[in-house]
């Protein structure tokens, strides 16, 4: 992947710990999802370079705002998923879990870019917790 298209699709760069970064939105239909989102919010949605059935998401924002992905939806309740950039994936994992939630899909890369989990609350809303690290495979 080239430096400039890295640099536009991976989850922005965060101020610190605890940052929305990055979301996704699932989609039965993802032309018509980027037609509406495109409509509605003025988002440039694109082909996520390598990447089938993944579109990126530009929300035009500063950097501190994130981007995000929109992706053919896996199952009929996958909901939209939060990115929250942590230090660690690994110790957020086991404090999710400390504190009552569970992990629902380990540690996994993104290579060149990071790591993320998916994770559910105790109130039984999923999020993902995200470790930038350009060494990831």
């Amino acid at each position: 992947m080239s430096t400039s298209v890295k640099k536009k699709t991976e989850p922005k760069k965060s101020s610190g710990t605890g940052s929305l970064v990055w979301f996704e939105i699932p989609a039965d239909n993802l032309d018509r999802a980027k037609a509406f989102y495109g409509a509605l919010f003025g988002w440039k949605i694109q082909a996520f370079p390598g990447m089938q059935d993944y579109l990126h998401i530009d929300t035009g924002g500063a950097d501190a705002s994130p981007d995000g992905g929109m992706m053919k939806r896996k199952s009929p309740q996958q909901p939209i998923t939060n990115y929250v950039t942590v230090p660690s994936v690994t110790k957020a994992m086991a404090k999710v879990e400390k504190l009552g939630g569970k992990v629902c899909m380990p540690k996994t890369a993104v290579p060149q870019m990071g790591y993320f989990a998916i994770c559910q609350d105790t109130e039984n809303n999923t999020f993902a917790v995200w470790e930038m690290n350009d060494k990831a495979k």
